[in-house]
């Protein structure tokens, strides 16, 4: 076995202890939270918590667990996030395919106007009369349709579809394949990387989104979980320790605001975290270019 040299065995180290300290910078923030949603609410207050709660209670998600609207805020929350994402990922992907074609008249100008659109905002009321007008205010359709273009994800989706060699669309045309043939079954699986990471950026905006509900619905039936769960971290706010909750061996208990806030952030964060361990092998997974046949 070949010797390292000193300078690599040094680099190496320093590397590993990098990778290790940022791995714990990353990774604590989390398990803080963990450990005091997961303590006594009161004994939080104390301070001083770290990996592990120094008096174990599950009376914080019992506050959460327990609202007779949670499953219905949870299977909204879902749906949206499922449809937004694949309605939004089709729009998106056909619309920077289009964009990625230089022979496109005023491909420029188009283009151009797409940038300054991320950087231009009409602003919530005249949103909030457009929406209305459009008929979308109070329909699940608010929740989808307007997010249907993302111009971030599309300037992503269109540089890597015009990294693509122009080959391989010319080749498939002269075989006799349309534009919806190339698109879908040439395009979309060269490009997978970048569809696997646009998606998790869909995915986790739909699944975060809680303001739309706010402003622009008045109706129980259409609350997401993360709107209920800010309506509960609010009702706590404004009676402090008179948030009383009775378990299964009826004594009561008090729970703080700042703990349900930490069993909150958990309920939130941990579904959509399951989904990273399924997209991550297309984050590593390189482009084949070279498919062209001589």
């Amino acid at each position: 076995m070949k010797k390292l040299h000193l300078g690599t065995q040094a680099f190496q180290v320093i590397n590993g202890l990098v990778l290790v300290l940022v791995s714990v910078v990353t990774i604590y923030p989390f398990l803080n939270v963990l450990a005091i949603s997961l303590n006594d609410s009161l004994d939080s207050m104390k301070g001083g918590i770290t990996f592990f709660p120094r008096e174990f209670t599950l009376d914080n998600y019992v506050v959460i667990l327990q609202h007779p609207q949670l499953l219905s805020a949870a299977r909204m929350t879902l749906l949206r996030t499922v449809t937004g994402w694949a309605f939004s990922l089709f729009c998106t992907s056909m619309l920077a395919y289009v964009l990625s074609k230089r022979y496109l008249i005023g491909y420029k100008f188009i283009n151009t106007a797409f940038v300054l659109a991320m950087f231009l905002n009409a602003g919530l009321i005249p949103t909030f009369m457009l929406y209305k007008q459009l008929g979308l205010n109070n329909t699940f359709a608010v929740y989808i349709l307007p997010s249907a273009i993302g111009i971030f994800n599309m300037v992503l989706l269109r540089n890597a579809f015009d990294a693509l060699p122009d080959s391989l669309e010319e080749s498939a045309k002269i075989d006799g394949a349309n534009d919806l043939f190339i698109f879908f079954r040439i395009i979309l699986p060269l490009a997978g990387p970048t569809l696997a990471t646009v998606s998790l950026f869909l995915a986790v905006w739909q699944w975060n989104a809680w303001t739309d509900t706010l402003y622009y619905t008045n109706s129980e039936s259409l609350e997401t979980l993360q709107y209920l769960l800010m309506k509960i971290i609010r009702q706590t706010e404004a009676v402090q320790f008179s948030a009383r909750i009775r378990v299964q061996d009826k004594v009561a208990r008090t729970v703080t605001s700042d703990s349900v806030k930490m069993a909150i952030t958990i309920v939130t964060t941990v579904p959509i975290l399951c989904v990273y361990p399924f997209v991550q092998r297309y984050f590593v997974s390189g482009i084949t270019l070279g498919a062209v046949k001589g």
